[in-house]
């Protein structure tokens, strides 16, 4: 079957030619764009109202700007295409003043009756070839339009020349397929009115009623190679964490509960211990739940870990250490560079002990996220 005549199934994947240059693109074909770039549009850009279609790719190569697809939420961050030093809506393919756009649209009062359909794609490695990550609309019910597009500064060249770009929240929504007769409709200009528009993307279109595309993750223990970063970046990130602490685990521990607090935003208070017999130390802390005056706190117990991060990882014993401390009501937080061994994690998930696990893959993706690239999470752990 052709490109042209195929639906967008999430997470199939859709491969062009290998050629070896430009041609290789598959969105041409498949939704009718053109090749190049991460944004790709039908109509006319940037407005929303003479827009049909927009395409959305990310590499998630980029350690500078990390998209990132959370498939147990269904949210999808993405970044803009200021990336160099200019104006933030100064781009060639003004593509974040289409970014700017949907978000002011999506919080307006009157933006119901046609919105661009935005369809999100990722690179696989394969020459050109890409994945369907989904139908996607712009913000998440729990942000507001000061948390769904930001802007944030980054630096760049020996002269570290600041300039801004947006940072953006998309939420995938629960259609598993985007048929031909739809795509076909939209390309007409009939996305709303058509008789084949996935029912989540009318209710958004209508009343703003979001409808993730939830995807929790089957397995609850998390193997080895699963704890520990895979890509190149990561790893760096990692390595540079364990090697300025491994000759200093008390000053590890301090940082540990920094990287806790990007890791999980809503713990409040958090105090290190006194030193335990055996030369650890730990961190005790509050989590606080919901809102203003009817929010709880919940406390928390932290044991950090700074252990070689492909090493035997963190064993039965220093598990039991944790949990001998956790009293009733409250939850554990283990936080190290390495992992949790296999014995040890099936243990924990078998006797259902409430403790979040903060390993050495979750440390580097977190710091990459909130962080920055290399260079400013160093400055970063410098400055703790």
């Amino acid at each position: 079957m052709k490109l042209s005549d195929m639906d967008l199934i999430v997470d199939h994947i859709y491969g062009g030619s290998r050629k070896g240059n430009a041609s290789d693109d598959p969105l041409p074909q498949l939704i009718g764009v053109d090749n190049g770039a991460g944004f790709r549009h039908l109509g006319k850009r940037p407005g929303i109202n003479t827009l049909k279609l927009l395409a959305l790719k990310a590499n998630f190569n980029d350690p500078d700007w990390p998209d990132h697809l959370d498939t147990e939420s269904g949210l999808f961050t993405y970044y803009g295409d200021n990336k160099t030093v200019r104006g933030i809506h100064d781009t060639p393919r003004q593509g974040n003043q289409m970014l700017r756009n949907l978000f002011d649209a999506r919080h307006s009062s009157t933006s119901f009756g046609h919105f661009p359909v935005i369809l999100l794609f990722g690179g696989t490695g394969q020459y050109r070839d890409v994945r369907f990550l989904g139908l996607a609309v712009p913000g998440a019910q729990n942000l507001g339009p000061d948390d769904d597009l930001v802007a944030i500064w980054r630096a760049k060249g020996p002269d570290n020349v600041r300039f801004q770009n947006y940072k953006s929240v998309f939420t995938i929504l629960n259609v598993p397929v985007v048929t031909r007769e739809w795509l076909n409709d939209v390309k007409a200009g009939n996305a709303a009115s058509s008789h084949h528009a996935p029912k989540p993307w009318l209710e958004w279109l209508s009343g703003r009623k979001y409808s993730p595309l939830y995807a929790p993750h089957s397995i609850d223990i998390r193997s080895k190679e699963q704890q520990l970063p895979q890509a190149e970046e990561d790893r760096k990130i990692l390595s540079l964490v364990h090697n300025k602490y491994r000759e200093n685990p008390f000053g590890f521990e301090a940082a540990a509960v920094e990287i806790a607090r990007l890791f999980m935003p809503d713990i409040g208070t958090c105090e290190i211990t006194r030193p335990w017999r055996d030369g650890g130390r730990d961190a005790v802390g509050a989590y606080r739940i919901g809102t203003g005056r009817s929010a709880i706190e919940v406390e928390f117990a932290l044991e950090a870990k700074c252990y070689t991060p492909w090493g035997k990882g963190v064993g039965v014993k220093e598990l039991s250490r944790l949990l001998s401390r956790l009293r009733h009501r409250q939850f554990g937080i283990l936080v190290t560079t390495s992992h949790l061994a296999p014995q040890a994690y099936t243990e924990l998930k078998e006797d259902k002990h409430p403790v979040v696990v903060i390993s050495g893959g979750d440390i580097a993706s977190t710091l990459k996220k909130q962080v920055g690239p290399f260079e400013l999470i160093d400055k970063w752990l410098n400055s703790l």
